[in-house]
């Protein structure tokens, strides 16, 4: 009898030491490029970009989406930005190289309270608000309570109303009781090294994944259990978080752009996008025809005009829109050629 019993756990116990090695290998390929900082008993990670003297912006909060981190904000907005405003890149609580905190913060009204702390920790009164897919849940949770810190508000491809169906099946398996500790710990790790590829090519299709986009913004680092088993609990809390606050969305008066692509096969626009257009009285839809789930990288030069438009200045965000579908036209006949 003990000799089966140790049969059994053995392969278990190879798996979870070696899970444990990847992810000292992960951090060890991505360390920690912001500083942490307690805001209530836990800290939060960010990288501060101080208010440069030539700045023609208000600050930029910028927050990323499920699985993610704040590399992936950087890499689209930090180059582009730089001179222009001062920026906080966020780790979300749980997510990076950020502590998780209390219950509160598995919602998005949680999370935008702990990054609402942070910006006073970092003397920021008031900022855009932009947030990504999942972190779109979290700017209108900024909308709705904390008015008084948002300047404007730029939803980017956002996750922000309920949804018919469900989630997949191992965000279910990830939050269950001792299953998931020894999913997370045993599986999560040879399973997700096997779909990061294909799973980073589909956030982006229809469109061309950058060629660099692996190396530059670590999305290994979810595979991490504690952090593969928070993004879980994300999702699960979801749906529901949606139904009890998407109907607060009429409430929202900071200015406000929506931006999305016509082709995006992760979050629906015609559910998402338009429903904050209908929401969010005097905002602004911008749809960009063949463009998936990351606008914030294949029109940037998009976003940008939004946060000028958001801060006062006179943007022609349609015709921005038609010159980015132009250009990504070019490209791909280009690549096709």
């Amino acid at each position: 009898m003990l000799a089966e019993v140790s049969a059994l756990l053995a392969p278990i116990a190879a798996a979870i030491g070696y899970s444990s090695y990847k992810a000292r290998q992960f951090e060890r390929a991505y360390p920690n490029v912001g500083e942490l900082i307690d805001v209530g008993g836990y800290r939060l990670n960010s990288l501060h970009i101080p208010r440069p003297e030539a700045a023609d912006l208000p600050p930029v909060v910028f927050i990323h989406g499920a699985s993610g981190n704040l590399l992936d904000q950087t890499g689209a907005f930090l180059r582009p930005l730089q001179g222009r405003a001062e920026m906080l890149f966020v780790d979300r609580p749980g997510h990076g190289y950020s502590e998780r905190g209390g219950p509160e913060n598995a919602i998005p009204s949680g999370q935008a309270a702990a990054i609402a702390r942070l910006m006073e920790k970092r003397g920021i009164e008031k900022a855009i608000i932009v947030g990504h897919s999942f972190g779109g849940a979290i700017a209108a949770a900024f909308g709705v309570h904390h008015p008084e810190k948002t300047a404007g508000l730029l939803f980017l491809a956002p996750a922000t109303h309920p949804w018919p169906g469900g989630i997949d099946w191992y965000y279910h398996v990830a939050t269950a009781p001792v299953l998931g500790w020894l999913f997370n710990h045993a599986l999560v790790v040879p399973m997700g090294m096997r779909r990061l590829e294909q799973g980073t090519l589909n956030v982006f299709r229809p469109n061309l994944r950058p060629s660099d986009y692996i190396a530059s913004t670590g999305p290994s680092l979810v595979l991490r259990p504690d952090t593969f088993y928070n993004n879980a609990a994300d999702f699960t809390r979801l749906h529901a978080y949606l139904e009890a606050e998407s109907h607060r969305y009429p409430e929202i008066a900071a200015p406000t752009v929506i931006i999305t692509g016509d082709s995006d096969d992760i979050v629906w626009e015609h559910l998402h996008s338009q429903g904050l257009a209908r929401d969010i009285a005097g905002s602004e839809l911008v749809k960009i025809r063949g463009v998936g789930h990351k606008p914030d990288y294949l029109a940037t030069d998009v976003a940008i005009a939004a946060l000028e438009k958001i801060a006062g200045l006179s943007r022609d965000l349609q015709a921005a829109a038609r010159a980015a579908e132009a250009r990504l036209a070019g490209e791909i006949a280009a690549v096709a050629a």
